[in-house]
């Protein structure tokens, strides 16, 4: 198959399956609310984030660099190199995947008494161990099929691990009777280690029938734990203080609603309705550029690898611009239709509420997180960590003294200042390495296209006897119209032209170098 056509096919498949992954997730999350009340959530956040610092820990810079490796040993047409840098990165992932369940496990005690200061939590935290070990190395199996870029193996092997955590979650709290918050995290948690463990066993099975393509040619494979280590413990490092800053910054959420004035139960139904609700909502639309953020790394590493300048110029201003053009879509819908959406979802005001304040930030964040993957693509992955870092640390600041004066409308000002200031960071690296130009009068023209859009859709469907109401016919047949109406006005004002259809033409045509 031609690279360019590959790489869009697998755009799809990715984008296809985080949208059902999304969806049922928000399903789940939806039926958990209903379970254990907006404080359950806000507890269950909490040890997540804890879990975020022992993935961190456990993955340690795996993923990313057997991405980069197997890339690079592709580019060079080293079938040995690929199984070789396969074989030491999925040694490296298991020694710090155990090195972190055991530190979390005989940890969960302290952690769950100092640092959450929630006794409840500390079964979860336990539980949560068993799958460190399988989780870390799963990473690495994920970033050999990117590299690859046969990630239709990867992206079934999430499904059935998405189905059987819900499946074990629901089967057990159907069962279960007056259980408590703390058995139903617990619950949760069990679901969650075991999808992982049968994640971890499916992409091993796949990784062993699909390596065969690689016929050995007793070819040289240079320093490649040498490499493995360059690559992954600057990351790890990063990672460790940024994912550290993160989770201080979690805990301290609820602590500085309580200092607020709030009760327990409150800040934690407040952390839990912002990160547990509001947050799966608006970014929901971006499964389309996150799956790209991640296949397009191997992309324009081998570009780089291949000295070709003008093609990287042109694919990171090509992707930047579409990334604009739909999030200013989704973001004039969800701005619009915010109020109906929280109804419809969670049947609360209060999460549309929060929607319609958070939403003006969705094209920073799906650009960030795009930005991020080109940069690692082109190797500039420790100036992407630096910035991240930077960014955790001021929000912690931010956290620590705003929230207990300014409660939930203060965190709100810190994620749009922190958010703004990281995805400011990382575009001027990106600008000074690749070099590209956005068409700003074009984005001016889609920023009223979409303001304009929606308004149209509300008032043909009011003339037509389908007003806005809280349902999900209704608000579908408007999100729908919005988005296709906005579609014919990129095209009248030519923020889409045939420029745009004659680069994609020329990404499905490029040549491939790897089958």
């Amino acid at each position: 198959m031609k690279r360019g056509k590959k790489m869009l096919m697998n755009t799809i498949l990715l984008t296809g399956t985080a949208l059902v992954m999304r969806s049922v997730g928000m399903a789940f999350q939806v039926y958990l609310s209903n379970k254990i009340g907006a404080a359950g959530i806000g507890l269950f956040q909490l040890i997540m984030s804890v879990s975020m610092l022992a993935a961190t820990f456990s993955i340690s810079g795996s993923r990313f660099a057997t991405t980069r490796l197997v890339s690079e040993e592709l580019g060079r047409s080293n079938n040995d190199g690929v199984k070789a840098a396969v074989r030491r990165c999925l040694i490296y992932a298991f020694c710090f995947g155990m090195a972190a369940a055991f530190l979390l496990y005989f940890g969960a005690n302290l952690i769950g008494l100092t640092w959450i200061r929630d006794a409840r939590t500390v079964l979860s935290l336990k539980l949560l161990a068993l799958s460190l070990p399988a989780f870390s190395m799963s990473a690495v199996l994920s970033g050999y099929f990117t590299a690859v870029t046969r990630v239709i193996k990867s992206a079934a092997v999430q499904v059935i691990e998405q189905l059987v955590r819900i499946g074990v979650v629901v089967a057990a709290l159907s069962l279960a009777t007056n259980y408590t918050v703390e058995t139903a995290c617990a619950i949760i948690v069990a679901g969650g280690v075991a999808g992982e463990m049968a994640s971890f066993l499916l992409l091993f099975v796949l990784y062993l029938h699909d390596r065969r393509r690689y016929v050995s040619h007793h070819q040289k494979t240079t320093d490649i734990t040498k490499r493995l280590l360059n690559i992954a413990l600057p990351l790890a490092l990063s990672a460790y203080a940024r994912t550290a800053l993160s989770t201080l910054e979690n805990l301290l959420v609820p602590r500085g609603f309580k200092k607020s004035g709030a009760s327990n139960e409150k800040a934690l139904a407040d952390y839990g309705m912002i990160q547990g609700m509001v947050f799966p909502i608006i970014t929901f639309p971006s499964a389309f550029f996150y799956s790209l953020a991640e296949l397009i790394v191997p992309e324009l590493t081998e570009a780089q690898v291949n000295g070709r300048t003008r093609e990287i110029r042109d694919i990171v201003g090509r992707i930047l611009y579409m990334c604009i053009l739909f999030s200013f879509g989704v973001t004039a819908v969800m701005f619009w239709f915010s109020d109906v959406l929280g109804i419809s979802v969670y049947k609360s005001d209060a999460v549309g509420h929060y929607i319609r304040l958070l939403a003006l930030l969705m094209p920073v964040i799906f650009m960030d997180s795009v930005t991020d993957g080109m940069l690692r693509g082109l190797g500039q992955q420790m100036y992407s960590m630096f910035y991240n870092i930077l960014d955790s640390f001021i929000s912690v600041i931010l956290v620590y003294y705003m929230l207990p004066k300014f409660a939930v409308i203060g965190y709100i000002i810190m994620i749009y200042f922190t958010d703004i200031f990281n995805f400011t960071l990382s575009i001027r690296r990106l600008r000074a390495v690749a070099k590209f130009r956005l068409p700003v009068k074009n984005i001016l023209k889609a920023a009223v296209c979409a303001v304009g859009a929606v308004n149209i859709a509300v008032l043909l469907l009011r003339v037509v006897g389908l007003p806005l109401a809280a349902g999900g016919l209704t608000l579908t047949v408007h999100i729908i119209l919005s988005l296709l109406i906005y579609l014919l006005l990129l095209a009248v004002f030519r923020c889409v032209g045939r420029s745009d259809i004659k680069w994609l033409r020329s990404m499905m045509d490029m040549k491939t170098g790897v089958s």
